[in-house]
Parts: C-alpha cells; structure tokens; sequence
C-alpha cells in the first residue's frame, strides 16, 4: 500500500506493478481477512446490504464461501430478524430450537407452517416440548384430507431413532449412518426436546470448508440499520437474533448523527458494528474514535448511485481507499479495518480495492442478477433479466416510507424525493457461487503476481502506476 498517488484516481487509472514472486501455485495464497476489529472471514467478500441483492439466499452463499452477506434493513423489523434467524438455522452442528408442531394442528396447517420454514421435516411435541414424534412432507403429499390432524399422520415417538442431549457429531453420525435416518432429535431423561442433528447439515459442513461461522456452528450473517427512527429497537432485535455484526446504512456516514448512532449503539450493546460511508481521514477518525469496529469508505462509485451526479459530491474511490486505509493504520494502529463499498466491477477492481488498504469489499452489482439474489428474473427479449436498484432510487426510499407505515401521499412524496439513486435491469447470471469462484481466482492470480500470500503481503508489496488512456485501452484484448 504506497501514498505516493495523487489523491484522485480511481481503478481504472492505475495498475498494480508486477514483483518477483515465490509463490508455486494460485492455491497457496490465503484470502483469510479481517472484518471488524475482531471478527475474521476466509474471503474478503461481503454482499451489499441492498433489498435486490441480500436476503437470506444471498447471505447463506456468501458465509458457504467464507464471506458474508448484510440483510438489508428495508423490511419490517420483525422480517429481517426472520431472515437473520433462516441463515442462522441452515448449518447448525446442532439446531438448539427447532421447527415444531402440536399434535392437534391441521395438515392444512403444517404445509403452510413447512412452506414458511422451508423445511420438510417437523417434530411434533407437547406443550411442555415433550417428543411426540416426526411429520414429514411425504406424510402429507397425498393426502387428501387436510384438515386431518398431525397426530394422525405423524411417525410417533416409539418409532423414532433418538439422541442424548450431549452427544457427539462422530456419535451422531454412526447413528444417522446405522438406521439409514436423516434427523436425530435430541432429548433428555424425559423425553424433552433438546435440539436436532441432521444428515445434511453433517454434509454440508464437511463439504464447505471455506464456510465461516461463529461459536456454535452456525453460518455468520450481518444485518444493516439506520440512524433514526427505529434503529435502536431494530439494533436490539437483530442481536437477540444472533446477527454477528450490525451495519448502520447511511450515505453520509461522517455525520453528527451517524456519530452518535454510533456511540450509543457500542454504549448500550456487546456488538461488532460497521459504520460508513466516508472518503476521508477525518471520516475514519470520528468513526473510529465513535466506536466503530470498522469503517466503510465509498461515495458514490456504486454501479446503482447517482450521489455525484446529484450532488458534485465524492472522492474516486481508489484514492479514497488508499487515503481512509492510511488513516486507519494510523489511528488505531491497524486494529480498525477499512472495508471499500462500491465501485468494484471485476476481480481486477477487487484486486485493487484491496491492494489499497482495503481487508474486504462491499459488492453489489456483480451479486445482483444471481439465483441467490432476491426477486424473479424476468424475460424481455428472450433474455432474462432481475431487477437492481440503489437504496437511494425513487422507488426505495417509497418503499421505505411504506415499511414505516408512515402516512404519505405517494405522487406528492415522489415529488418530494430527491434520488441519489438508480434501478434497472441486469442480465441473469445463474448460481452466486459461480461469480464468486471468478473473482476469487482472479485475485489468487493477482496476488501471485505480487508475492502476496496473504492479503497482509498484498498491502505491503503493492505498487500502483499510473496509466494513460492509451493505456487502458491496452489492458483490454485486441488485435
């Protein structure tokens, strides 16, 4: 990381100068990083906290491969902290508070409680949570008569293969192996639901190495709040939801205001958070001197943000990165990560990003459009195509008002709204993990380049050179 630019270049005015380098194989590099002051990933990926990027889908992929997904906070407070609690639940070593139904519900009523959870499989118990027995989606295929009851239907308790609260994964796996099961409930001397093992999360732990997770086995997730109205409460709620870190979504991050979310939230609750956005050192600095466990540095590169354009406002982001990572290193000695949010269309970018100071990075664009992010695709001239916009667009900011359920009139509120924002459509590009298997190859590659094994050395060796328009028209192939 060299400060030897002048402060006002983006990507594509420089290029990484290429050093002797030891490393054999793209393998041998560590993409293992920093995202606040004391949690870690095994990807510098995270995926932008926008309602047409990062729901649950989204954040369950980026954690399965090592990075980490913000759940957007246009929603109700409860429906994020539903979202928050489904990547909580997708690889457990042990599901401490499973799904459960009373004997006396309605088939009716399990489909609609398996559609809402996602899930085929459903203990039943008693009120006091005593082990009943199992009710599974081929109970209730075909069945015609739906309101026929769960108990009915069910696999009763003195059929089912049980576990001890206590056991082992290696225990519980000669168990699901031996009886050819896929859940093993867990209960105690009588008979009361302690939790749930099953094949698949056994599966998919061992298949996912790369996957980051917290204590307890479960897939890290972050959530995104503001810095007025509900924030507060919703900040609350999403911890008691297990979410790992908070992000406080503001545009304006070196503000009186952001400041102070800031302060109270570290003052009140035990909790890593994320504040931002800033361009500057003084940004960093009042953050950090806040409280905050990292810092988002980006105004207005964002492929969906108009901010410059409206407001003649930003720094390129290059420049800001290299200047708030500078800053960083200073002020808190390296403890306070810097994280660069926007901007970064390619694994070149990326390679950039982080070669200037940055230890992740906030993707939006190259996430939208994916099966893992939210909403249909859509067809329009015999391709397909999913929606994406900014979170300061026209549309979002009413969606917001309406999330609030404040009392507006929609044509006067439009009128009202000054976006800073954009949406549009982008091409269908399949399944998440294929984008990111792209970029991660891209920059082992740049790193080996480099001499950089781990994104520390990356910091250390990197040696921009300012480029010519000749010159980027060179980067791209040609005859």
């Amino acid at each position: 990381m060299k400060d030897d630019l002048p402060f006002n270049l983006t990507f594509d005015d420089v290029l990484l100068k290429p050093r002797f380098s030891q490393i054999k194989s793209r393998g041998d590099v560590s993409l293992r990083t920093k995202l606040t002051s004391s949690l870690f990933l095994n990807t510098p990926l995270i995926s932008a906290n926008m309602d047409t990027v990062t729901e649950s889908k989204m954040a369950i992929a980026l954690a399965e491969e090592g990075g980490i997904g913000i759940i957007h906070r246009f929603l109700a407070i409860e429906d994020q902290v539903a979202k928050v609690e489904r990547v909580k639940r997708k690889t457990n070593l042990i599901i401490e508070n499973p799904y459960i139904a009373g004997p006396e519900m309605t088939l009716l009523e399990l489909k609609k409680l398996m559609k809402e959870k996602e899930s085929h499989g459903i203990l039943v118990a008693d009120e006091k949570h005593r082990l009943l027995g199992i009710v599974t989606n081929r109970d209730v295929v075909l069945e015609d008569d739906m309101r026929k009851k769960v108990k009915e239907v069910m696999t009763p308790r003195n059929k089912l293969i049980v576990g001890k609260a206590g056991i082992t994964i290696e225990e519980a796996k000669k168990l699901l192996k031996h009886h050819k099961i896929e859940k093993l409930p867990l209960v105690d001397t009588h008979d009361i639901l302690q939790g749930l093992i099953t094949l698949k999360d056994i599966v998919e732990i061992e298949e996912k190495r790369l996957a980051v997770k917290d204590k307890k086995g479960r897939l890290l997730v972050g959530a995104a709040i503001g810095v007025k109205g509900d924030f507060f409460e919703r900040a609350g709620a999403l911890l008691s939801a297990s979410a790992d870190v908070l992000v406080l979504d503001i545009a304006h991050g070196h503000s009186e205001i952001a400041v102070n979310a800031v302060k109270k939230i570290k003052n009140t609750f035990d909790c890593e958070l994320v504040a931002g956005n800033v361009a500057t050192a003084d940004g960093v600095k009042d953050l950090i001197a806040a409280g905050a466990d990292a810092v988002k540095v980006g105004i207005g590169p964002g492929a969906a943000c108009s901010t410059r354009i409206v407001t003649g406002v930003g720094v390129p982001q290059l420049s800001a990165i290299l200047e708030c990572a500078l800053e960083a290193q200073k002020y808190s000695k390296g403890k306070i990560p810097i994280i660069a949010d926007g901007g970064i269309r390619s694994s070149a970018d990326l390679m950039k990003a982080l070669a200037a100071g940055a230890e992740t990075a906030i993707l939006g664009s190259l996430f939208a459009g994916t099966d893992e992010s939210p909403g249909a695709a859509i067809l329009k001239d015999h391709k397909k195509y999913k929606l994406y916009r900014g979170m300061a667009s026209l549309t979002a900011n009413l969606a917001k008002k309406r999330i609030d359920k404040e009392e507006f009139d929609e044509e006067v509120a439009a009128g009202e709204v000054i976006p800073e924002g954009v949406e549009k459509l982008v091409s269908y590009k399949g399944s998440v993990h294929e984008v990111i298997h792209q970029l991660l190859g891209g920059l082992r590659s740049g790193m080996s380049y480099l001499n950089a094994k781990t994104i520390k050395d990356l910091h250390k060796n990197a040696q921009f050179i300012r480029i010519t328009e000749a010159g980027r028209e060179e980067n791209a192939p040609h005859d």
